[in-house]
């Protein structure tokens, strides 16, 4: 029903029949089945596109394996299993990260294999800092000690070790999330730091593993927006026009072409590549 509900959205959108397009119809729907979102209090636009994005997965996941299931034979139920668990939303925005391991005692290494949809991004400075800084900061090596020791399979016990992040699978489309939300001597607040992000030529080859083979540039196709602090705000977003290339915001029922020096932001709080 939530995916009836979007294609129909999306449909609407790209008729091109309205001025704007409300999506009231399909945030009623997909309410019913996440009904933390059914109220009119604020809520974060990372949490809401997470539950979009599994939703949707799921829904097409079934009409995927439904499909692969009427076009094969029935002796053929082996491959209809291998594909069920892939969607058009899998193929888009999937991700594939590996955590690297090491013994700091054997030196031992292992690897732990992990999907992403987004990349939640630290942002290392409360002023102005670089989407390339808060790379740097996500990828740099880490120091399991104390509490945080691994079991060392070799070792047979705990121990200090290193564990170092890679990209072994780039997905078609890349989306950040700066992590603007902060706690600060048990208080959480808002990091208003300026993060300058580039429109083109994003470069992740520095933290993609020698097995990717996937394209390692990518380009800017929009930006949600969050004006505001912790208890009331305003989201707005610039999106590309994929036919055009031109920038458009959208701010509620305001829907109005803007220049590409506009699309740089201090609201930036999720970037899609």
């Amino acid at each position: 029903e939530s995916a009836t509900a979007f294609a129909c959205l999306v449909s609407d959108m790209w008729l091109g029949e309205f001025d704007y397009v409300s999506p009231e119809a399909f945030l009623s729907v997909f309410g019913k089945r996440y009904p933390a979102f059914s109220t009119r209090t604020q809520h974060d636009a990372q949490e809401f596109l997470i539950c979009v994005l599994d939703d949707l997965h799921e829904a097409f996941k079934e009409v995927r394996a439904q499909l692969c299931q009427e076009r094969q034979s029935p002796g053929a139920g082996a491959s209809t299993r291998s594909s069920s668990g892939t969607s058009i939303v899998t193929e888009l925005f999937e991700g594939q990260l590996s955590y690297g391991i090491r013994c700091l005692t054997c030196k031992a290494l292992s690897d732990r294999p992990e999907s992403f949809t987004i990349l939640s991004l630290p942002i290392p400075s409360t002023r102005v800092c670089s989407l390339q800084d808060c790379l740097e900061c996500f990828f740099q090596p880490d120091t399991l000690t104390r509490n945080n020791q691994i079991h060392c399979f070799w070792c047979g016990r705990n121990q200090d070790a290193t564990v170092t992040a890679s990209i072994t699978k780039a997905p078609q489309i890349i989306i950040f999330h700066l992590k603007r939300f902060a706690w600060e001597d048990k208080h959480r607040r808002k990091l208003s730091t300026t993060v300058c992000y580039p429109f083109s030529d994003l470069d992740l080859s520095p933290y993609i593993s020698p097995s990717c083979c996937n394209t390692t540039e990518y380009s800017l196709c929009a930006v949600v927006n969050h004006a505001g602090d912790l208890d009331y705000g305003h989201y707005t977003a610039f999106c590309k026009h994929s036919v055009t290339k031109h920038w458009y915001s959208f701010d509620d029922a305001q829907v109005t072409k803007i220049p590409d020096s506009e699309v740089q932001a201090d609201t930036a709080y999720l970037l899609f590549y």
